[in-house]
């Protein structure tokens, strides 16, 4: 399609090199020009040559397709050639895949002023936009920014966030972290929003947990257009996969793996259950305990408001958890989840839960880390159930689901060439956000400066009347790039429709 291609900036001849889009300016305002057929579209001016940004050919009609008559076209490189691409997108990963429980704990950012401590990483960091997502098996730091990523990155970052940490342990900790950038980190996010990187592949609930921790990240204003962008994107990614593939049936989260290994001990509904921590988790654990029926539960948690909210829409009891360690009236189970950074159940405490009573208890720990202490682990008979252990049971349903894993990699590939699209869509449109105000800048200084006297002259009427005229061609002139990238996006969005449909 590409025919006679000659740089405008001394490159030299067309040869395959430029043919291939491999010609890739350094610095804003050099060009490339060259003749097109006309159905030479901007898709594939991008696919030829990544690097330019395809708002450079608007005015030449180059991204409206509906005109058939451009057959010459210049590409400026309006912006530095790493924001063109999906470049700016990393990702500081740790998940259970990487290291054990205990060392993702490392990884987490500080529980009390999260806001404030991401903050202050970002900006030290010299970020431009952070969304920071902590679940029961993974630690993620999705950030954005065009500088330089060194390797080291992750001791950096653990450095300044976790500095209550000793030298070995970051050290440590940082080594198991994986950095992902461009388009490894988009695509890691989507495998991550579509359950294809879970402890149980297919579980929906880290659609949830993604949206959360966005909507916080982004409270915090740590985020921006960029992580936007790419948030919209992976949940659209995520529903797709989850409606045409097998990935998220019988999908199994650890919640539900941990209520049925309980259950498999035979536990009865009429058993007394402590449950300690009225967090999101155990949330979730209780509605798997009145699905079921179990009624004798008691709610324990810091936030005395927090349990008794839990325990009262269950018809449960709830009692802060200061009056833990008064507690008399035994179990047969016991469920754990807080967000203490070391373990609260001791020795001497569970030897006082258990008021006098001998028999073999179920203790559920889904705490990171652990809310049960090893000590009271080993030195009391109980069925001990925790996220460790969970992972045999994991791995039955991995291997259920491992069969829909390659059509999900394939549906996540072709989305990867769309995400790249609207991305620089997007970018289209932001490269025009300032010509509104640039136009109106030029009206008032007409008006105010360059004919400020003449203009001063006129009547009111007259001066009404070249008013509304500049005003009517401050709205046309306006309205002539956003219509433009009007019709990149439509012919984007068709763009895809025909490929989804193909």
């Amino acid at each position: 399609m590409l025919s006679n291609s000659q740089p405008s900036t001394g490159f030299g001849k067309p040869n395959k090199a430029i043919m291939n889009g491999v010609f890739s300016p350094t610095k804003i305002g050099q060009s490339l020009e060259c003749k097109i057929t006309p159905s030479f579209t901007d898709h594939l001016l991008c696919r030829c040559f990544p690097n330019f940004h395809p708002i450079s050919a608007l005015y030449k009609g180059m991204t409206v397709p509906e005109n058939p008559n451009v057959t010459f076209v210049t590409l400026f490189a309006q912006e530095p050639v790493s924001s063109i691409m999906l470049d700016g997108y990393h990702i500081l990963t740790l998940t259970h895949r990487d290291a054990t429980l205990d060392t993702l704990a490392h990884a987490i950012a500080p529980s009390e002023n999260t806001d404030f401590a991401l903050q202050s990483l970002k900006a030290g960091m010299g970020w431009e936009e952070l969304f920071y997502l902590a679940t029961c098996n993974r630690v993620t730091y999705v950030f954005y920014t065009q500088n330089t990523v060194n390797q080291n990155i992750a001791a950096q970052m653990l450095s300044a966030l976790r500095p209550d940490l000793s030298e070995l342990v970051a050290q440590k900790t940082s080594a198991q972290m994986r950095l992902l950038q461009g388009a490894a980190a988009v695509t890691h996010l989507l495998e991550v929003a579509a359950s294809m990187d879970s402890l149980v592949v297919g579980e929906r609930e880290i659609i949830r947990q993604l949206r959360l921790a966005y909507d916080q990240s982004r409270e915090w204003n740590l985020t921006g257009d960029h992580l936007r962008l790419l948030m919209g994107f992976t949940i659209e990614t995520a529903k797709e996969i989850y409606t045409h593939t097998g990935i998220g049936r019988r999908a199994l989260s650890v919640v539900a793996l941990a209520f049925g290994e309980m259950l498999k001990t035979g536990l009865r509904p009429e058993a007394r259950i402590l449950m300690i921590g009225a967090g999101e988790t155990n949330a979730l654990f209780a509605k798997f305990l009145v699905k079921s029926k179990f009624t004798r539960v008691t709610v324990f948690n810091r936030t005395f408001e927090k349990a008794r909210s839990l325990a009262q829409a269950n018809g449960w009891r709830a009692f802060s958890l200061d009056e833990l360690a008064f507690y008399s009236e035994g179990f047969d189970a016991l469920i754990v989840c807080t967000g203490a950074t070391q373990a609260i159940i001791d020795p001497a405490l569970y030897r006082e839960l258990l008021a006098n009573e001998s028999g073999k208890k179920i203790v559920v720990d889904l705490s990171i880390p652990h809310n049960v202490d090893r000590e009271t682990v080993t030195g009391f008979p109980m069925q001990y159930i925790e996220i460790e252990s969970l992972k045999e049971t994991a791995n039955e349903n991995l291997a259920y689901r491992e069969q829909e894993r390659d059509h999900a990699a394939g549906l996540i590939q072709a989305r990867i060439l769309q995400f790249r699209e609207r991305w620089h869509e997007r970018q289209a449109e932001r490269s025009m956000a300032h010509i509104p105000a640039e136009v109106k800048a030029v009206k008032d200084r007409a008006i105010n400066e360059v004919f400020g006297k003449e203009f001063a002259q006129l009547d009111p009427s007259a001066q009404d009347l070249v008013q509304r005229m500049l005003g009517y061609m401050e709205k046309k002139c306006v309205a002539i790039p956003i219509k433009a990238a009007k019709a990149i996006r439509l012919h984007g969005k068709k763009r895809r429709e025909a490929t989804n449909q193909q």
